[in-house]
């Protein structure tokens, strides 16, 4: 049982800091509140951070997916090749865009889309491939590139939980034809709400643009049937204090993983792949034995936990055929991973003391046993 002295560890710790409240005041009091200087600027930072790609700005994740797919043309009649391990905002989206999701399973390591089970369920009908760089650490866009390149395929790249992360040097975000990102506030950096869309083709940026302001550049000189998915500028500023701290919070989610890894000896680590900078937005095990006995466990040493994600999305009701899981996915790699995996606090404002408290807490879910990797198939 906890001691008394030792506080609760939350899971997540958004960083609110003066700073940011500074950047919001200054904001309000300009008078310029939405799509004004500010989103300009941040767009032209957040650049940098995707090898200098052209940036659009917009009110959350999943107005940036959307709003990439309506880009694009994917609409109906379409499919989008989508992992059902992740949050259901991915396959919404292609919803949203008119288009079919199709579920493809996952790496069992890496927890992102596999590229072997993306080239099975390529049919005559697909348009995209979405895939989710989960948890922070980048899918194989070595090879779900190529792929999409011999089929003629746009690729999506979910990378809502990957700010900084990379691929063999190349940043999340750079290796589609489009990447999205998100702000909300328990990301790795956030702006209280939004999103950002990267791509390199300027033409498509442009699209991008007249899509999210009501289909205009110039005011009441509509050129296409857009919608309002504009980010405000107090969003805009709170994001650009975010990204200046965003590479030393990053070198602390990694430092804070390391640390975990070495200690933790009673579930399964983290795995990272060959070439892969993971960036952590969530530390998440398998745990070997009763998931719920774990967390309960973990509670009550007053150490954060949660689970993402406990139900694949092909799962979920809206997803459901005549009230079942259309029986066309089968997806053995997903459905391990929804019952054993367990997210561990990993942010930035963890002390060594916090660190090693959830380590213990997690080897004693299990008397201390078993080793720190390995497969809990």
């Amino acid at each position: 049982m906890p001691v008394e002295s030792e506080g609760p560890i939350p899971a997540a710790s958004p960083v609110i800091g003066e700073a940011e409240i500074e950047a919001a005041v200054r904001v309000l009091r300009s008078g310029r509140v939405v799509q004004g200087p500010e989103v300009a600027a941040f767009e032209e930072e957040f650049s940098a951070l995707v090898a200098g790609r052209h940036c659009v700005a917009v009110n959350s994740g999943t107005s940036a997916l959307h709003l990439s797919l309506w880009a694009l043309g994917v609409g109906p009649g379409d499919e989008v090749i989508v992992p059902s391990f992740t949050f259901a905002a991915t396959a919404n989206a292609v919803r949203l865009a008119g288009a079919e999701p199709v579920f493809a399973d996952i790496d069992p390591d890496s927890f992102c889309l596999d590229p072997d089970a993306v080239a099975a369920a390529i049919g005559p009908r697909t348009a995209a491939i979405m895939p989710v760089h989960l948890y922070g650490h980048p899918a194989a866009m070595d090879r779900i590139g190529p792929l999409a390149e011999q089929h003629g395929l746009a690729v999506v790249e979910d990378a809502c939980q990957a700010h900084a992360a990379a691929l063999n040097g190349t940043p999340a975000g750079a290796m589609g034809t489009v990447g999205c990102f998100s702000f909300y506030p328990t990301k790795n950096m956030h702006a209280l709400e939004g999103g950002m869309i990267t791509t390199a083709d300027a033409e498509t940026a442009r699209t991008m643009r007249l899509l999210r302001n009501q289909g205009m550049e110039q005011r009441y000189a509509n050129e296409v049937v857009g919608a309002n998915l504009r980010l405000t500028d107090v969003a805009a500023a709170i994001g650009r204090e975010q990204l200046k701290r965003l590479p030393g919070w990053t070198d602390r989610r990694r430092a804070n993983a390391g640390f975990l890894d070495a200690k933790i000896t009673a579930a399964v680590t983290p795995p990272v792949a060959a070439g892969a900078r993971h960036v952590y937005h969530q530390y998440t095990v398998r745990v070997r034995g009763d998931r719920d006995a774990a967390q309960r466990h973990l509670e009550e040493r007053r150490v954060g936990n949660a689970v993402y994600y406990p139900t694949p999305v092909h799962r979920l009701k809206p997803y459901l055929k005549d009230g079942r899981p259309d029986p066309r996915w089968d997806l053995p790699e997903t459905e391990r991973a929804a019952a054993q995996v367990l997210s561990l606090p990993v942010h930035p404002s963890l002390t060594e003391d916090d660190l090693a408290r959830v380590a213990d807490a997690v080897n004693e879910t299990a008397g201390g046993t078993g080793a720190a990797t390995g497969d809990a198939k």
